[in-house]
C-alpha cells in the first residue's frame, strides 16, 4: 500500500515538474529565437509546438532508453487520442473554436496520412529504426513546406503570434529559463516513469495501459493549459492548432526518434495497441474533418461528444480490470452501436451542411 501511495506522489510530481519545465522551456526558447532574429511565424510553427511536446518527448525517449518500450508507444498514441477529444473538445465546451480553412486543406490531411503511416509501420509489431528515421525526416520536410506556404498565404488573423516582449531581458535570462527548464524536463520524466512504472506492476497491469492514460494525460497537460486559455481569450487558431501541430510532432520526432534510437531491436509495439489503439488514434483523427467541414466550426455540442468518447476509451480500457464480465457486452454495444450511431451522425451533419451551401448557392439567395 504504501508503495502504491509513493508511486502515485512521483506521478503527480513528475507531471508538475514536466508541466513547469515545458513552460520555462517554451518562454526561454522563444526569447532565443526572438533574440537571434528567426522569425515568428517559424517560431510559432516549431518552437512553441515543440515545447508543449517536451513532456511527451522526454518521458518516451527515457522510457524507450530505459527499455520500456509500451510506456514510450504509449504515451504517444494516448496522448494524440487525449489531445484531440479531451483538449480540443473542452476547448470547444467553453468557446466554439472556429476553424481556418488551412487546417482543412493542408494540415489536418497532412496529420491523418502520417496516423495512417505510423499505424502500417507499427502493424508488425514492431517500428524499426530505418522507419524511425523516415518520420525524422518528414518532420523536416514538413518543417520546410509548412513555412513556406503560411508565408506565401500571408497572416490569418494573428491569432497564435508571438508577444515580442519575451525576449526582453537579454540573453541570460533567456538562456536561464532555458537550461531550467531542460533540467525540469529531465527530472520529471525520470520521476514520471519511474512512478508509472511501479504502479504497472503493483496493479499487475500492463506499462501499454499505464502508458495510454495516465502517462498520456500527465504529458499532455501543457496542450491542456495552452488551449484552454486559448480559447477563453478567443484565439481558436491557437487552441486547434496547438493539437494539430503536436500529434504531428509527438509522431514525427517523438515515435520517430525512439524508434531510431532503439537501434537495430526496432521500437516493440504491443498487439493489443496495434489492434485497439493506434486505429483509434487514427479513427479520432479522421472525424476531425467531418467536423470541420461543417461550417468551420467546432460546436459546443460537438465538444461534449469528443470528451464524452474520451471517457468510453476510458471505461472501456479499465473495466476488464474491474468488472471483467462487463467488458465484452461494453465491446459489442460500442462496435454495434456507437461506432454506426456517430458514422450516421457525422454522415448526416455533413449533408446537412452540404445542404445548406446549395441552397445559399442558388440563385435569389
Amino acid at each position: 500500500m504504501e508503495t502504491s501511495l509513493l508511486s502515485v506522489i512521483e506521478i503527480l510530481v513528475g507531471i508538475l515538474l514536466l508541466f513547469g519545465g515545458g513552460e520555462l522551456f517554451v518562454q526561454g526558447s522563444v526569447a532565443l529565437a526572438l533574440l537571434l532574429g528567426v522569425p515568428q511565424l517559424v517560431i510559432g510553427l516549431t518552437v512553441v509546438a515543440m515545447g508543449t511536446s517536451a513532456p511527451e518527448l522526454f518521458v518516451s525517449l527515457l522510457s524507450t532508453l530505459q527499455g520500456a518500450d509500451d510506456i514510450a508507444v504509449g504515451n504517444v498514441v494516448g496522448s494524440n487520442i487525449f489531445n484531440v477529444l479531451v483538449v480540443l473538445g473542452i476547448s470547444a465546451v467553453i468557446l466554439p473554436l472556429r476553424v481556418h480553412s488551412r487546417l482543412i486543406r493542408r494540415d489536418v490531411p497532412v496529420l491523418l496520412a502520417v496516423s495512417m503511416a505510423v499505424w502500417g509501420m507499427a502493424s508488425a509489431g514492431r517500428v524499426t529504426w530505418q522507419a524511425g528515421l523516415a518520420l525524422l525526416t518528414g518532420v523536416v520536410i514538413n518543417t520546410i513546406w509548412e513555412t513556406r506556404t503560411a508565408r506565401e498565404e500571408g497572416p490569418s488573423g494573428g491569432d497564435g503570434d508571438i508577444d515580442s516582449s519575451e525576449a526582453e531581458g537579454g540573453y541570460l535570462p533567456a538562456s536561464v529559463k532555458l537550461a531550467a527548464g531542460l533540467g525540469l524536463l529531465v527530472w520529471g520524466s525520470q520521476i514520471l516513469v519511474k512512478g508509472a512504472t511501479a504502479i504497472a506492476l503493483s496493479l499487475g497491469v500492463s506499462e501499454t495501459l499505464i502508458g495510454l492514460t495516465i502517462v498520456a494525460a500527465g504529458t499532455s497537460m501543457p496542450e491542456l493549459v495552452t488551449s484552454i486559455m486559448a480559447a477563453l481569450k478567443g484565439k481558436s487558431d491557437l487552441a486547434i492548432g496547438n493539437v494539430v501541430g503536436s500529434n504531428l510532432l509527438n509522431q514525427l520526432v517523438i515515435l520517430g526518434g525512439c524508434a531510431f534510437l532503439s537501434g537495430s531491436r526496432g521500437l516493440s509495439v504491443d498487439p493489443v495497441m496495434v489492434q485497439r489503439d493506434l486505429p483509434i488514434m487514427v479513427a479520432t483523427t479522421l472525424a476531425l474533418l467531418p467536423i470541420f467541414w461543417t461550417g468551420g466550426v467546432i460546436s459546443r455540442k460537438e465538444g461534449i461528444l469528443l470528451v464524452g468518447l474520451y471517457g468510453l476509451y476510458l471505461v472501456e480500457q479499465i473495466l476488464p480490470l474491474t468488472i471483467p464480465a462487463l467488458a465484452s457486452p461494453l465491446r459489442s454495444f460500442t462496435i454495434w452501436f456507437v461506432v454506426p450511431a456517430l458514422v450516421l451522425l457525422l454522415a448526416f451533419h455533413v449533408w446537412q451542411h452540404s445542404r445548406q451551401l446549395s441552397v445559399q448557392a442558388e440563385p435569389g439567395n
